[in-house]
């Protein structure tokens, strides 16, 4: 099924013309290969800056009132982040399976499933109009609607210290082989998360102390994301050469195609089983399904070496284009969905308010008919001409609905 299997497992793919500890970089590298060097640690610096600055912007939206009134009812916070990292690794690791994919791949997109939520989920769970209380407390406000997702995001942060190489870990009985054994490098892993939280923290400070710079930062959090997108496609390119479509083989674009999708429609199933409301299931949807891209590429790029993952830290990128246009497609349908209810529930307010109107006036009709003895025919003619008049009202909800 797969034709690029193996071609993973073995050194030759990456070497001599795939990877800079080439010892022949003259004949056998394509012409650039002088200045792959610079290109990689250029790729290796752009990769940790954009992930610094994501993560100021993420701790900017940060508010630690906000968290700690979640922490008290954690319910809604738990199931997002149960899963999350049982859903998204669970079905990196079928999809490997499934599409039997070499080692290095099956690593790869065990990583990106492994990862948590980033900036983008709280962005498509506020045009999804989510819940950001979790908790079923309070009201909801149009401005807040994401809060919720960060709080989420926030906590899957801190947890994936542990969770991501404990995961990692225990799906190495059915993925690693010999060649990889002792490779996966556990230490930088959790180094690479640890210091990721210094950059958050430094963001929570500033939304505490200076909020006025928050907005600010946190648009050139979505900035960076979307122009280190390109800078890295443009980079890997040219550092990687012909050796980088190996990453666009069908079976890493089916993984990157069914990897969200499998996200985001698991995670509203499971909060659903979980009688979360609907705001509530949209917000975990969005965070079950979003990983953090930015994350998943500096660990595979920085942390592995190119022997074992050569081109493979570009397959978050792939993973970033189906999560953006699968993501865009759901909110369409919400939104159209949300338009529909809307105008139904418009329609049956009139409806159930002729039909009280109608009532009310017959009721009078009656009544004076009893009194009078005579036919009421001036009331019969009043009630007539607003029963018309309301049924007309009606019209436009009716005719949208239908």
């Amino acid at each position: 099924m797969n034709k690029t299997k193996g071609a993973f497992d073995s050194p030759k793919l990456w070497s001599p013309g795939c990877t800079q500890s080439s010892t022949s970089l003259t004949s056998l590298a394509p012409p650039f290969a002088f200045g792959q060097q610079a290109m990689d640690t250029a790729l290796n610096i752009i990769l940790i800056v954009v992930l610094l600055v994501i993560m100021v912007s993420l701790g900017c939206t940060i508010e630690i009132a906000k968290i700690t009134t979640h922490l008290r009812r954690p319910k809604g916070v738990a199931i997002a982040v149960l899963v999350q990292y049982s859903i998204m690794p669970l079905t990196a690791f079928i999809l490997g399976k499934l599409f039997q994919l070499g080692t290095s791949e099956s690593l790869a997109i065990l990583i990106c499933g492994c990862c948590p939520g980033g900036n983008l989920s709280n962005i498509f769970s506020l045009a999804l109009r989510g819940d950001r209380n979790l908790s079923d407390v309070g009201e909801i406000s149009v401005t807040s609607w994401g809060k919720a997702s960060v709080v989420m995001t926030a906590c899957s942060m801190v947890l994936a210290i542990g969770l991501m190489p404990l995961l990692l870990y225990l799906y190495s009985g059915g993925l690693y082989e010999d060649d990889l054994e002792g490779k996966v490098p556990y230490k930088g892993i959790i180094t690479s998360l640890v210091l990721m939280l210094i950059p958050c923290a430094i963001g929570i400070i500033l939304n505490e102390k200076k909020p006025q710079y928050t907005g600010l930062i946190t648009k050139a959090g979505m900035v960076m994301l979307l122009l280190s997108s390109a800078a890295i496609i443009v980079l890997s390119v040219a550092n990687m050469g012909s050796c980088i479509m190996v990453v666009f083989s069908p079976s890493l674009l089916g993984t990157s195609a069914l990897m969200p999708l499998t996200g985001f429609l698991l995670g509203y199933a499971v909060s659903a089983a979980f009688k979360l409301d609907d705001r509530c299931r949209r917000t975990v949807c969005m965070e079950t399904g979003c990983q953090n891209v930015q994350l998943c590429s500096a660990i595979l790029k920085v942390t592995f070496t190119p022997e074992i993952i050569g081109p493979l830290y570009f397959f978050p990128v792939l993973y970033l284009l189906f999560q953006l246009g699968e993501g865009f497609l759901i909110i369409l349908v919400f939104r159209i969905h949300d338009r529909k209810k809307k105008a139904n529930d418009a329609a049956k307010i009139i409806s159930a308010s002729v039909d009280t109107f109608g009532a009310e006036e017959m009721k009078s009709v009656s009544r004076h008919c009893r009194n009078t003895g005579k036919p009421g025919k001036q009331y019969i003619d009043s009630a007539a001409v607003a029963l018309t008049t309301l049924q007309t009202l009606q019209a436009p909800p009716s005719a949208a609905s239908s």
